[in-house]
């Protein structure tokens, strides 16, 4: 599903339901809309293992049914890793995501990789333009690193970017800062870092102890929230 736009990812979402025959939740209003909120959007051309949605349901219903009937119903490249049933009155997915981790494969080597990787890791500041604007791309990189190459020998790195509301970082920028062609590589997004509910709000680098990554895609009910996790 690489080329599934956020969107059509939120479509799919409702057409599965429907499919399952499961009671939706919906707004009210003279246009309802169906109440599924994906925590982050995944660029198009990405592919995810980590992705949480937030889903209402009409009434509550056993969690062993929901992954029944979502199971026969999802179409092919999603999958449900797992559902939870939360509180209805958490915070919204998005304000609670820090940040994402991904790991990039190079179609096309970079010869001084580890050099580049260690002047973006020493640089105090990475200025980038986006949509006409400045901004400093080095303090939403948490960290970048070089990983083991794949079976066919094409490098790889891991990154950890923030994706908070007010500051989130773009793969493609930090592609382009380790000497790389964004056109010519594989992002795939592995995790998503939340704020862990019971800590206070941290300002830091969410690669703390204080954070965890919640393991979820969620469905909720008009009581209660049930989170699930789909690749």
């Amino acid at each position: 599903m690489r080329y599934t736009s956020h969107l059509d990812l939120h479509r799919t979402w409702e057409r599965t339901m429907r499919r399952a025959g499961l009671p939706l939740a919906y707004t009210q209003g003279f246009r309802p809309h169906p109440r599924i909120n994906l925590a982050s959007a995944l660029p198009l051309g990405f592919t995810s293992l980590d992705e949480v949605v937030d889903i209402w349901l009409e009434t509550e219903l056993p969690l062993e049914q929901l992954n029944f009937q979502l199971a026969k119903s999802l179409p092919p490249g999603l999958q449900v890793k797992s559902i939870e049933e939360v509180e209805a009155h958490l915070p919204a997915l998005q304000v609670e995501l820090l940040a994402s981790e991904y790991q990039i494969t190079l179609l096309e080597a970079v010869p001084d990789l580890d050099q580049q990787i260690e002047a973006v890791r020493s640089a105090e500041t990475l200025p980038r333009v986006w949509r006409n604007k400045q901004y400093d791309l080095r303090p939403l990189i948490i960290e970048v690193q070089r990983i083991e190459d794949d079976p066919r020998g094409q490098q790889r790195l891991r990154l950890l970017i923030s994706a908070r509301e007010s500051a989130t970082g773009r793969p493609e920028e930090v592609i382009l800062a380790v000497g790389g062609q964004p056109a010519l590589a594989r992002v795939q997004r592995t995790h998503l870092v939340f704020r862990q509910l019971d800590h206070p709000v941290l300002e830091g680098a969410p690669a703390k102890a204080e954070i965890i990554r919640n393991p979820a895609t969620v469905l909720n009910s008009e009581e209660t929230t049930h989170k699930q996790e789909s690749p």
